[in-house]
């Protein structure tokens, strides 16, 4: 690792050349290219560089420990303690800036929240964890746009889809796919016995335009009039749009705008993800295999997560971390099962590969 980052600094350096050059600055395309290649660097080497001069202070005060004033000593030796410590950290720092990068990790994404096993609980359990996200998004800054939705009989959610946009949403969610278990006693359960059941939710990263073509020709569309709860009409035109994608036999359904025209970009919105996630899945069967041993692999049928209302508790059955702040987290404060696995995907990474650039 020492010679990569010797190579690094020594990039970096050359980086810092070549925007000085006055042949470069006239060229944006390639000013810009070089400009984030040198801001990249630009923060494994300045984490290098303080590894280096911590080093070279712990060194200073190791020859502190030869002098015969026993206060110098002590107070070299405090100072060895504390600066070792640092030193440690910033390597923790630094080891985390070399892990390969998710090209995802700065997009927007789609959540789609699918009521499973469990009846009308897990319908409502559904619309519970579109209000977790909701709150959650809300907290960081994001914005939430419901894409297309479908109610249950009874207040609750067969499918919700929406889009969220912000800083870095992806990097955030992207290990929240999955079933998520609901333990608790139903309004309606007159014994008090607890009622288990289920929701899966996925989180797709926004596919632009650019990433995935879709030939027009590969379409069905058909327009029919919206529903609402209960199955009652909300509008006299047939502005919901179903688009088939024939060729991956993918199906979307957008019925949430008045309009025929913003219901059909949504739903190719939605698809355009889909698209994208059913490609990527089949041509990184290596990755996939990679990440489900690290924190699961995010597929529909893994029971990633349990929210217990008698005991409190939320358990993320992934990392065995159990939580009993259950009321906080489904007000949205999601921030230290982000974190930890996070942190648990990044200790796996460094410990089963060696880091690439």
């Amino acid at each position: 690792m020492q010679h990569m980052l010797e190579k690094f600094e020594q990039r970096f350096a050359e980086l810092d050349q070549m925007l000085g050059d006055p042949e470069i600055i006239r060229d944006q395309k390639r000013r810009h290219k070089i400009a984030k290649e040198h801001a990249d660097l630009g923060k494994i080497v300045a984490l290098y560089r303080k590894v280096k001069r911590l080093e070279a202070e712990i060194e200073e005060n190791r020859n502190l420990l030869l002098e015969k004033d026993e206060e110098i000593r002590n107070l070299a030796k405090e100072e060895i303690d504390y600066l070792t410590q640092e030193k440690e950290g910033v390597e923790r720092e630094l080891k985390n800036s070399l892990l390969p990068k998710d090209p995802s990790d700065e997009k927007n994404i789609l959540l789609e929240i699918r009521a499973g096993t469990g009846g009308d609980e897990a319908g409502l359990f559904a619309a519970d964890m579109f209000r977790m996200y909701g709150k959650c998004a809300e907290m960081n800054g994001w914005r939430v746009d419901i894409l297309s939705r479908n109610f249950t009989g009874v207040g609750g959610l067969k499918e919700i889809i929406a889009l969220i946009e912000g800083d870095k949403v992806y990097s955030k969610l992207k290990f929240e796919s999955g079933v998520h278990r609901v333990q608790r006693i139903p309004e309606t359960e007159s014994q008090g016995r607890i009622h288990t059941s289920a929701v899966t939710v996925a989180i797709l990263p926004e596919a632009d335009e650019i990433e995935v073509e879709i030939d027009p020709d590969d379409l069905r569309v058909d327009v029919f009039r919206s529903s609402g709860p209960g199955g009652q009409s909300v509008n006299t035109t047939d502005s919901a749009v179903r688009i088939a994608h024939i060729p991956t036999g993918l199906v979307v359904t957008c019925q949430d705008e008045k309009s025929q025209h913003k219901n059909k970009a949504k739903a190719m919105k939605v698809l355009r993800a889909k698209v994208l996630d059913k490609l990527e899945r089949e041509q990184h069967k290596e990755i996939s295999e990679k990440r489900r041993a690290l924190v699961g692999s995010g597929d529909r049928s893994e029971r990633i997560r349990t929210y217990n209302f008698p005991q409190g508790r939320v358990t993320d059955h992934r990392i065995g971390l159990t939580l009993y702040k259950l009321d906080e987290v489904l007000e949205g404060h999601l921030q230290e099962l982000i974190d930890s696995l996070n942190t648990h995907y990044q200790a796996e990474t460094l410990r089963g590969q060696k880091p690439e650039r």
